[in-house]
């Protein structure tokens, strides 16, 4: 379904909503207006639906970012810099970005840009048609290859995933330009639909017909277009004789990984001779550093860039290169072929480990051996939980520890990944990474679209001595520009949690205790591997030993949530809760919320993601989820360190700009973009900007709800 748009409820303008992303924004008119369904053929970049308004000025109610070009593309203005401009009469193209869908105005007028505090006014000579277009980030694959289930049958699928890329220039670094994989299922011969073709950009990968050697490369091969065939020896080769050695001193898998992080980057910086001419932080950062003419780099060919980037030693460019997002393991089994395409469009870093037993992997960290040794006490057998009597915190558990203990082959620790985000595929429970399915990531292409725009939450508290975790309910639609749902229920039975979780809703936040019998109720255990059909999205399962609870609810329908592995405490459940909440509210991916609760919270490691971890409840207001770091250096100036968090919407690649000083400067929205030294009345007024996450002293707070001078 396309994006709709209609009256704003509450002042004059246009609300634009997304249904299947359940994504909404609005733009103010300063009389009212009548959104009209024009044809989306007008604009210069490709819109899904467009309507057209009279009005003498469009207001963005945030600072997003505005580009205006002319109508052939070629960019007059980019406001980064937060300066009031002024255009001439004439017919303009005006991208407004940072908003939960791409948004376009296309308008023939004399046009004024405009800055205030929390906002941008784009003003017209007088009353003009303007013309408002809106794509979805939403993305669907273009069809399914069935491929054989051997090493050989993995190259030929993996050589199709490149047909999903809208262009083979730089621009392809931006996440929207890349379209999603076909998707890959295992068959008895290989067959794929008309119209997916490898393309024609001259470079190949060459490995051995192992599974350890094709499925590293499967990001890689999407990001060039390149064919994968067998050889002796891997090696990345091009049609104009530039070979380059893939079995590289730090081995295979890294230097695969560090050949896409390369050329992802390089592409970013020569892209910025193209459509979107900016002043790029990371261009400045490596000019000095690389003999490379980005103007010529821009026109040449994909393999001829590959050639010339690959010319340096990683090395050159590592610390400029932005943290990498997500490190996918992927154990080197015939069928797991099929979860390539999602790894691929994540633009993952892919590594084939052992099996979770073999030696390769570490053994259960210490700390959790010991938490899973400590015996209950107190009055457990009355209360259903484990006190501990010098504290007077207790588990949230039903039974005794030892009784459910997990085994050490169910529960172990993967290596480690240099990545803000770790996940993976196969047998076991990785502590401290997403346990990820082909079924989950599958449901993220295969989603309906919902009958209602709102987003749908279920808070269930079934134990009242955890009433403190409900106020959850005030963090879930803390958002103007969304409409929540959000409704608490206390002491579910069996049948009405069953019930509950059959009817379709966005989210569960689950408050209580779950054991070997399943998840504890009033008049019994709702068991949800017996469960046919779970139509809630995502979940939060906040009870001790939860995460075969929830790996059944992601077999049956979830997208993805968050369980634990061992007994936890009530105090640090109940903060995690509250923190997930509004992390999630915020906009943060699953396992990304996970992480920054945990930094706070110790000891979380218990605390995992299953099923999608990618999976976000909304959008954030600023495109990218971003956390803030503070350093108090005087009385009155603070250090103030910036780190985003890619999304599926906005992906590795994006753009960010600060808004916590004046500058036009951009940043690739990956990981740390800049720490900046401001005084106490800029951070105030960064941080009212909207609601983030603001780490300080190693502590946890919330832009809406602290100011400098409480810190």
């Amino acid at each position: 379904m396309d994006p709709t748009f209609e009256n704003t409820p509450e002042r004059t303008g246009v609300e634009i909503a997304d249904p299947i992303e359940n994504a909404r924004f609005e733009l103010y008119t300063p009389r009212a207006v009548d959104p009209t369904p024009v044809p989306a053929d007008e604009f210069y970049f490709p819109v899904d639906a467009a309507v057209v308004v009279e009005t003498s000025a469009i207001v963005v109610p945030k600072l997003a970012n505005v580009l205006v070009r002319t109508r052939s593309g070629e960019l007059v203005a980019d406001n980064a810099d937060r300066v009031d401009r002024s255009f001439d009469p004439g017919a303009y193209a005006v991208e407004l970005s940072t908003t939960p869908m791409k948004l376009y105005l296309s308008v023939e007028s004399a046009v004024e840009l405009g800055h205030d505090e929390a906002a941008v006014r784009v003003a017209f000579d007088g009353p003009t048609e303007v013309a408002i277009g809106a794509r979805s980030f939403h993305d669907q694959p273009a069809g399914t290859v069935t491929t054989t289930g051997d090493p050989a049958g993995a190259m030929d699928a993996i050589s199709l995933l490149g047909s999903a890329l809208k262009t083979t220039s730089p621009e392809r670094s931006f996440p929207t330009l890349r379209g999603h994989p076909p998707l890959v299922e295992v068959g008895d011969s290989f067959d794929a639909p008309g119209g997916i073709e490898c393309p024609d950009t001259g470079v190949r990968i060459e490995v051995p017909a192992d599974y350890e050697y094709v499925y590293p490369v499967a990001s890689l091969a999407y990001y060039l277009g390149a064919e994968v065939v067998p050889a002796a020896d891997p090696r990345l080769v091009t049609d104009d004789g530039f070979e380059y050695d893939l079995a590289g001193p730090l081995g295979y898998e890294e230097t695969v990984g560090r050949v896409l992080r390369q050329t992802f980057f390089l592409d970013c910086v020569t892209r910025t001779e193209g459509y979107y001419q900016v002043d790029l932080h990371e261009r400045r950062a490596v000019e000095p550093y690389v003999d490379f003419d980005f103007a010529d780099l821009y026109d040449r060919t994909l393999a001829e860039r590959l050639d010339a980037y690959l010319s340096i030693p990683y090395e050159t460019v590592a610390e400029f290169v932005p943290e990498w997002s997500l490190t996918t393991d992927v154990m080197a089994r015939p069928d797991n072929v099929e979860v390539l395409p999602f790894v691929a469009t994540d633009l993952a870093l892919v590594r084939c480990p052992g099996d979770p037993t073999a030696a390769s992997v570490c053994p259960t960290p210490e700390p959790l051996d010991e938490f899973f040794r400590n015996e209950p006490t107190g009055d457990s057998a009355t209360t259903g939980c484990a006190v501990d009597s010098a504290t007077d915190d207790f588990t949230r558990s039903t039974t005794d520890a030892d009784s459910a203990t997990p085994s050490q082959g169910e529960i172990f620790n993967p290596e480690p990944a240099e990545t803000a985000e770790h996940a993976w595929v196969g047998e076991g429970f990785p502590l401290g990474a997403n346990k990820a399915t082909v079924e989950s990531y599958r449901r993220r292409v295969q989603r309906s679209t919902p009958d209602k725009t709102d987003i749908e939450i279920h808070v269930v508290c079934n134990d009242e001595r955890m009433m403190e975790e409900g106020v959850v309910e005030e963090f879930y639609g803390l958002r103007d520009l969304l409409q929540f749902d959000v409704s608490v229920h206390d002491g579910l039975t069996t049948d009405e949690l069953r019930e509950l979780l059959a009817e379709p809703a966005d989210f569960l936040h689950y408050i209580g205790h779950v054991d070997d019998q399943g998840i504890r109720c009033p008049d019994g255990h709702l068991d949800a591997r017996t469960l046919p059909d779970v139509n809630v999205k995502a979940f939060v399962l906040n009870a001790c030993r939860s995460y075969a609870q929830g790996e059944a609810l992601v077999e049956s329908g979830s997208y993805g949530g968050v369980v634990t592995l061992a007994e936890i405490a009530n105090s640090v459940a109940t903060q995690i809760g509250q923190s997930l909440a509004r992390l999630l509210n915020c906009g943060f991916p699953l396992r990304v919320a996970l992480s920054v609760a945990k930094e706070t919270t110790p000891p979380a490691y218990q605390y995992v993601t299953v099923g999608d971890g990618g999976l976000t409840l909304c959008q954030s207001e600023s495109g990218t989820p971003m956390q803030i770091r503070v350093n108090r250096m005087t009385e009155d100036r603070f250090e103030v360190t910036l780190q985003t968090h890619p999304t599926r919407e906005y992906g590795i690649g994006s753009m960010n700009t600060t808004n916590i000083v004046e500058s036009d400067t951009r940043y690739l929205g990956s990981g740390t973009l800049d720490t900046f030294t401001v005084s106490e009345k800029e951070l105030n007024q960064f941080l009212g900007l909207e609601t983030m996450p603001v780490t300080l002293d190693g502590n946890l707070y919330w832009s809406d709800r602290i100011s400098v001078e409480e810190f």
